[in-house]
C-alpha cells in the first residue's frame, strides 16, 4: 500500500515493554512534522494499491536481499532472533529528538564553561577563593601538599566517550564532555603526591561554583568515574521534563601530552611514603601503579576516541555490536561500578578483535556479539594479556611488566595504560564464566536464546547459589594493617576497601577451593553528592557483596583433608587454617593435616562455607563474626528441616516394597510396586514422621479395635497416609467387568493386609479401595492396580449392543493415580539424585503457595514441575545448588513467564529432542483457546497438559502472578538489605482485605497447628509420645483426618456456586471466603433453585438472592466446635 503525498519521517520506536526493562521514552514520532503535513494536505489521507509491472513483481533477489536471506538462515535459529535483535536495537538507541536535546545542552554548557572568571593564584590548600557552600570534590588524606592553583578558562573542551562515537545506549544515557586545564594551572611535577588529582578536583569545584547561578543548568553533583575518587566528575541535568532524560559528565583533563607517558610506568613510583605517612623512611619507594593509571587515563580519552572512530568507520556494524555487548553486561550487573567492564571496554575489546582480523569488517551485529564473547570465554587475561598497540615506543611497559603489577591486563592503542588496572581477577572469572555460558545454551535450540541472552536480569541474590556481606567497611582498615598493605594503601590514595578486596578475594578462594565453582563480587556503585555536600568517606558506601557458586557434590563435606604430617605442603596448610588444622588418622592409614567443621543435619552441612569465610576472615583480615552477615540461607528456616524425615519414609517404603515382592500365595504376582507420594520425592512441604502414639489420649472402636478420637480432647495428630502402587499382572482370568474388577481388588487388598500380619506383625485394615499399613510409626496406603481398569472404565454397550469407547474423568481419574502419579514420582526421585537441593527448593515453593492459599490453584505435583523446570532448563543461569536461589527464581518464573503464549516444556530424563520443542509450540498455538492457562509439556503429555487441566483459573493465575512478583520483590529486598528488619516470614503472610468473609477456626482443633508460618506460643497435646518409634502391631491410629480439609471439602459441595473457599493446609487458622460476582445477580424465582437463596417480590416479578446472614450463619453451624468466629470484612453482596 502506498500513501498518497507520502512524506519520509521517522518511524515509531517499537516497544518492548514485556521483554526488557529499559526506561519508556516518548513517541519518537515527530508530532510538529505530522500536524503541519495534515495541515498543508487538508483532507483524510488516502490510501492506493501499488501498481508493479511484471518485471518488477518477478525481479530476482538484490545480492544484499540474498546476503540476508542466507544470514537469517545460517546464524539463527529463526528468523524470529534476527528480528528481535533488530528491534532490541531500535529500543536502545538515541532518537533524533533525544540527540537534538543533547546537543543544544552541550552548546549552552559549553558556552557557559568558556566565561569562567579568573581568580588569583593560591596554595592548593587555600580554599578561601571557593564560595561557603560548594565543596571540593577530593578526600583530602593527606591534609596538605605543594602546589600553587588557579581558576582559569578552560584551553578547549571536546566531546569524548560513547555519544560521538555513536555507541551510546539508553536506559542510563551519559553524555561525556572533556574540559581542558590550562597549562599554566598545571606544574609537570604535578604528578607527584596527588598535587595533580587535587588541583582536578579544584578546577571541577570552580567550573561547579560558576555554574550554580546558571538556571540553565538543573541538578548539579559531583561523582567519581567508576568509583576511582582520585577522577571526580561534575553530572549535569537539563532543567524541567528532561532532568532525568540524560546526563552530561564533565571530566577536567589536562592537555594531551602535558605528562611524560613514561612517568606513570607501572613500577615507578608517584606517591613518597614520607609525604603519606609523615615518617622518614630508609627503605626504596614502592611503585604505585594504581595511582600511575588514574593520571595516566586522563591524558588519553580523546587519542582513544579518535582509535575508535578509525576503526568503527571501517565496519558498518560496529555501534549496533557495541549496543548489545553493552546490553549483555547490563543484564549481567558487569557495566558499573567500581572495576566494572564498561561500554569502554567492550568497544575497545571489539576494535581489538576487528584489527587482529579475529573478526571481519563485512560482520553483523549478531556475528559481532557471538564471537566478542567466544573470545572472553576462551581468553584468559589475567594470564595472557592483549595489547592495542602496534609499535609501542621503548619506554612503554612489557606485558609481563603489566602482569606483574595489575590481575587483568588489557593495554590501550600507546602502549603505557592498563584499561582493566581496577578490574579484578574474580570480576574477569565471572564475565569469563559468563561468556562462556552463553556461548553454552546460544545454539541450543531447545533455549530462547534471545531472552537466556540479552532480556533476563541476573542479580547476584539469583545469581549465586550463596551470598554473604562485609558490613562494616570500616573494620577493614584493621584488615589492611593485618596483612601489612601499607604500600598498596598509599597506591589506591588511602581507599581501604578496594586495598583489601583482592587480598580477601585470594584468602577466600584459597579456602573454598574445590567447594566452589566461582567466586563473585559486587562492583561498588560510584558515589554521588551534592556539590554543596563533602565528599563522602570510604566507609559510607553500601556492603560488599560476594556471591558463590558451589560444587554440589564437595560445598557441604565437613571435613577439609590436606596433606600428610611430613609433607613440605603442611605447614602451608597449617598456616591458613590456624588452629582449626589438627593431625588425624584415617580409615586407610594416612596420618593427615585436616579441619573438621560443625555439621550434623543437612541445613548444618549446607552452611559450611559461611564457616569457613568466617573463619578466614576473623584469623587472617581481623573481620569479626558480626560484620559477616551470611544470606545464603536464611529462608530455609521457613521449612526447618526435612530431607532427614523423607529420607525415613523412603527406606521404610524401600523395606515395604522388598517384603511386598517377596510375598507368596497371591493367585496373580506383584510386577511393580511404586511409589505415589511427595514425601517419597523428597518433596513434601512437611514428611510425615514416624509417631509412637500414647494410647489413653484415644477411645477404641468395639469391634476393630482401632483408635477414635475423644470428645472434648484436641484433635490428635494428623498421620498422611504415604500412597503405593502395587500393580498385579495381567491375566485371563481378570473379569471385564468394572464392578467385578473393583471386588477382585478388594479381594487382593483383604489377601495382601493378612499375608503382611501373618509374615510380619504389622498391623493392617482393608477397605474396597486400598489397604492401610501400619509400619514403623508411619501409615502406607496401598492401592492394588490391574493396568486395563482404565480401558474398561472408557468402555460401554449401546443399546444395539455396539462396544463404544468414550474417555470420562473416572478413566482420567484412575490413569493418573495408577499410572501417571508414580511416574512423575519416580522420575522426581531421579532428579533429587542429581541435585540434592531440589527436594527443599520444592518444599520451599509449595510452602509458600499454601501460605499465600493458592495450595489448590497450583497443585502439588505442578508446583514440583515448575521447580523441576528450573534444575533441567536453567538458561541463562546455572542449575541451582542451594534451594534458596531455586525459590527465587521459582517466584521469578511464575511471575515473569508468557503464560498466555507459551508453553513451560519440562523436558524429564532428557526425552524431548530438538525436533519436540517446535512441535509442541506449534501444537499449543494451533489449539491455544482449548488448553489450560497455564500448559506444562512433559515428554508424556505434550498436548494436554494433564497437571493443570482443571486449575487454575485465569483468574487465579494472575493473582498468583501478581502475588509472586510483590513477593519477589519484597524478599529480595530483605536478603539484600541488611539495615531493616530481618524477617522473611513475611512473604509468607498473606494479605487478608481481598476477601469477603474471614471463618476464624479454634486452634485447639487444626491438627497441623505447629506448621504454621506463627505457631501461637501455646501447644496441645495430640496423643504423640516422645522416644523411639513402637515395635509393630498395635491397634491401628486414626489416618487422614484433618477437621479443616473436611470442612472446607463440606463448604465447597454446599456453597460452591456461590463462592471460593481458600486456606493454607499447613496449619492455617483461617479460611477465607470470596463471593462469585455472578451468583449475586437475581434470578427468577424456581422451587428447585432456592437453596441459601431469599425470594424478592417486586410487582409480578418474584426473584430469588443468596441469602448472605443465612450462609453465614450456616457456615457457623456445619463447623460446630471447629469455628471460633465468622467475620464479613465487605458488604460487596449488597449492591
Amino acid at each position: 500500500m502506498k500513501k498518497k503525498q507520502s512524506v519520509p519521517e521517522e518511524p515509531a520506536e517499537v516497544r518492548l515493554e514485556n521483554l526488557v526493562k529499559f526506561e519508556d521514552e516518548e513517541n519518537e514520532a515527530p508530532v510538529k512534522a505530522k500536524r503541519s503535513k495534515a495541515d498543508h494536505a487538508g483532507e483524510e489521507v488516502v490510501y492506493h494499491p501499488v501498481k508493479l509491472s511484471r518485471n518488477d513483481l518477478y525481479r530476482p533477489p538484490t545480492a544484499e536481499e540474498l546476503n540476508q536471506l542466507k544470514e537469517a538462515e545460517s546464524l539463527f535459529h529463526c528468523s524470529l532472533l534476527k528480528m528481535q535483535m533488530e528491534e532490541l536495537l531500535k529500543e536502545v538507541a538515541l532518537s533524533e529528538r533525544r540527540k537534538r536535546q543533547i546537543d543544544s545542552f552541550i552548546q549552552t554548557v559549553t558556552k557557559l564553561i568558556q566565561t569562567v572568571p579568573d581568580s588569583p593564584e593560591v596554595e592548593v590548600s587555600d580554599l578561601s577563593w571557593l564560595s561557603g557552600a560548594v565543596k571540593v570534590p577530593f578526600l583530602l588524606v593527606p591534609k596538605t601538599t605543594k602546589g600553587k592553583f588557579h581558576m582559569a578558562p578552560p584551553s578547549s573542551i571536546d566531546l569524548i566517550g560513547s555519544y560521538p562515537l555513536g555507541t551510546c545506549t539508553k536506559p542510563n544515557v551519559m553524555v561525556d564532555l572533556a574540559v581542558t586545564i590550562p597549562n599554566d594551572v598545571l606544574h609537570p611535577k604535578d604528578v607527584l603526591n596527588q598535587r595533580y588529582p587535587r588541583k582536578r578536583a579544584l578546577y571541577l569545584a570552580g567550573l561547579a561554583q560558576h555554574l550554580t547561578s546558571s538556571s540553565d543548568i538543573g541538578t548539579m553533583q559531583y561523582s567519581c568515574l567508576h568509583g576511582n575518587r582520585l577522577r571526580p566528575v561534575l553530572l549535569l541535568t537539563p532543567p524541567g521534563k528532561d532532568s532525568s532524560s540524560f546526563t552530561l559528565r564533565i571530566h577536567a583533563c589536562p592537555a594531551p601530552g602535558f605528562f611524560k607517558p613514561s612517568r606513570f610506568h607501572p613500577q615507578r613510583n608517584n606517591i613518597r611514603t614520607e609525604w603519606y605517612t609523615g615518617l622518614q623512611t630508609s627503605h626504596s619507594e614502592p611503585p604505585t601503579p594504581h595511582y600511575n593509571s588514574s593520571v595516566l587515563g586522563d591524558l588519553l580519552p580523546r587519542a582513544h576516541l579518535q582509535f575508535l572512530s578509525a576503526v568503527s568507520s571501517q565496519c558498518s556494524a560496529f555501534t549496533d555490536g557495541v549496543a548489545l555487548l553493552k546490553v549483555w553486561l547490563r543484564q549481567r550487573e558487569l557495566d558499573q561500578g567500581t572495576g566494572c567492564f564498561n561500554g569502554f571496554l567492550a568497544s575497545m575489546l571489539l576494535a581489538y578483535l576487528l584489527i587482529t582480523h579475529r573478526i571481519s569488517n563485512s560482520m553483523t551485529a549478531y556475528q559481532l556479539l557471538r564471537n566478542t564473547l567466544n573470545f572472553l570465554a576462551s581468553t584468559d587475561l589475567t594470564v595472557n594479556g592483549i595489547s592495542l598497540a602496534k609499535d609501542p615506543d621503548s619506554t612503554a611497559p612489557s606485558i609481563s611488566e603489566f602482569h606483574d603489577a595489575f590481575q587483568v591486563v588489557f593495554v590501550d592503542p600507546s602502549g603505557h595504560l592498563n584499561m582493566c588496572a581496577d578490574i579484578t581477577a574474580c570480576t574477569y572469572k565471572q564475565l569469563q564464566h559468563e561468556a562462556s555460558l552463553s556461548m553454552q545454551f546460544w545454539d541450543n535450540p531447545t533455549v530462547d536464546g534471545f531472552q537466556c541472552l540479552l532480556m533476563t536480569p541476573k542479580p547476584m541474590i539469583r545469581t549465586s547459589d550463596h551470598v554473604f556481606q562485609l558490613c562494616e567497611l570500616v573494620k577493614l582498615q584493621s584488615s589492611c594493617k593485618k596483612l601489612n598493605l601499607l604500600s598498596e594503601l598509599m597506591d589506591h590514595s588511602g581507599d581501604y576497601i578496594h586495598t583489601a578486596l583482592p587480598f580477601i578475594l585470594s584468602l577466600l578462594q584459597q579456602g573454598l577451593s574445590q567447594r566452589i565453582h566461582l567466586l563473585t563480587h559486587s562492583l561498588s556503585p560510584d558515589p554521588k553528592w551534592s556539590v554543596e555536600s563533602e565528599a563522602p568517606k570510604h566507609k559510607a558506601q553500601p556492603p560488599l557483596s560476594f556471591g558463590l557458586l558451589l560444587r554440589t557434590e564437595l560445598s557441604s563435606s565437613v571435613l577439609e583433608r590436606g596433606p600428610p604430617a611430613d609433607s613440605p605442603k603442611a605447614a602451608e596448610f597449617r598456616q591458613l587454617w590456624g588452629p582449626r588444622s589438627e593431625l588425624r588418622r584415617f580409615q586407610d592409614g594416612d596420618i593427615t593435616e585436616a579441619v573438621l567443621w560443625d555439621g550434623e543435619s543437612i541445613c548444618q552441612k549446607r552452611l559450611v562455607p559461611k564457616q569457613i569465610i568466617t573463619h578466614l576472615l576473623q584469623l587472617h583480615a581481623d573481620i569479626p563474626e558480626s560484620c559477616v552477615r551470611y544470606v545464603g540461607a536464611m529462608v530455609d528456616d521457613v521449612i526447618k528441616t526435612g530431607k532427614e524425615e523423607s529420607l525415613v519414609v523412603v527406606q521404610s517404603y524401600d523395606d515395604l516394597s522388598r517384603k511386598l515382592w517377596r510375598l507368596e500365595d497371591l493367585p496373580l504376582t506383584i510386577t511393580a510396586v511404586q511409589g505415589a507420594h511427595p514425601a517419597l520425592r523428597y518433596t513434601q512441604v512437611f514428611p510425615p514422621r514416624p509417631l509412637k502414639l500414647e494410647y489413653s489420649f484415644f477411645d477404641r472402636e468395639k469391634t476393630s479395635r482401632s483408635l477414635v478420637p475423644k470428645e472434648g480432647k484436641p484433635c490428635p495428630v494428623y498421620i498422611a497416609p504415604i500412597t503405593i502402587i502395587c500393580h498385579m499382572e495381567g491375566s485371563g482370568k481378570w473379569p471385564h467387568d468394572r464392578l467385578a474388577i473393583q471386588h477382585i481388588r478388594a479381594a487382593f487388598h483383604i489377601q495382601l493386609g493378612e499375608l503382611l500380619r501373618k509374615h510380619h506383625s504389622y498391623t493392617c485394615r482393608p477397605c474396597p479401595t486400598h489397604l492401610d499399613v501400619w509400619k514403623d510409626g508411619l501409615v502406607f496406603r496401598i492401592q492394588v492396580a490391574y493396568h486395563r481398569e482404565p480401558q474398561v472404565l472408557r468402555e460401554s454397550l449401546t443399546a444395539e449392543g455396539l462396544l463404544v469407547v468414550r474417555d470420562n474423568d473416572e478413566a482420567q481419574a484412575l490413569e493418573m493415580a495408577t499410572i501417571h502419579k508414580p511416574l512423575l514420582t519416580s522420575t522426581l526421585h531421579g532428579l533429587q539424585q542429581q541435585h540434592p537441593c531440589f527436594g527443599a527448593a520444592c518444599r520451599l515453593a509449595k510452602r509458600w503457595l499454601s501460605a499465600q492459599l493458592f495450595s489448590d490453584d497450583i497443585t502439588e505435583d505442578t508446583a514440583d514441575l515448575l521447580v523441576a523446570s528450573l534444575f533441567l532448563q536453567p538458561a541463562p543461569f546455572t542449575a541451582p545448588s542451594s534451594p534458596q536461589v531455586a525459590f527465587l527464581r521459582f517466584l521469578h518464573l511464575l511471575s515473569s513467564f508468557d503464560w498466555r503464549n507459551n508453553p513451560l516444556i519440562v523436558n524429564l530424563n532428557n526425552q524431548l529432542t530438538a525436533v519436540d520443542y517446535p512441535e509442541i509450540k506449534n501444537g499449543f498455538m494451533a489449539t491455544r483457546e482449548s488448553l489450560p492457562v497455564m500448559f506444562i509439556a512433559t515428554p508424556k503429555d505434550k498436548k494436554l497438559s494433564m497437571w493443570t487441566k482443571r486449575s487454575p483459573s485465569i483468574q487465579m493465575l494472575q493473582r498468583v502472578i501478581m502475588v509472586a512478583a510483590e513477593s519477589l520483590k519484597v524478599l529480595e529486598h530483605q536478603l539484600i538489605d541488611g539495615s531493616q528488619k530481618q524477617d522473611v516470614r513475611v512473604i509468607l503472610r498473606p494479605p487478608l482485605d481481598a476477601y469477603d468473609v474471614v471463618i476464624h477456626l479454634n486452634p485447639k482443633q487444626v491438627p497441623l497447628l505447629d506448621q504454621a508460618v506463627d505457631p501461637p506460643a501455646i501447644t496441645f497435646s495430640r496423643g504423640v509420645m516422645s522416644g523411639s518409634v513402637a515395635q509393630p502391631g498395635g491397634p491401628l491410629p486414626v489416618i487422614d483426618y484433618n477437621p479443616v480439609s473436611l470442612y472446607l471439602g463440606e463448604l465447597r459441595e454446599a456453597f460452591g456456586d456461590l463462592a471460593l473457599f481458600f486456606c493454607d493446609p499447613c496449619g492455617g487458622t483461617v479460611i477465607t471466603v470470596l463471593w462469585k460476582p455472578k451468583a449475586f445477580i437475581p434470578t427468577p424465582f424456581k422451587t428447585s433453585q432456592v437453596s441459601a437463596r431469599s425470594v424478592e417480590v417486586t410487582g409480578d416479578e418474584a426473584k430469588t438472592v443468596p441469602n448472605v446472614e443465612a450462609i453465614l450463619e450456616d457456615f457457623r453451624i456445619m463447623g460446630k466446635g471447629l469455628v471460633k468466629s465468622v467475620e464479613a470484612r465487605t458488604e460487596k453482596w449488597s449492591f
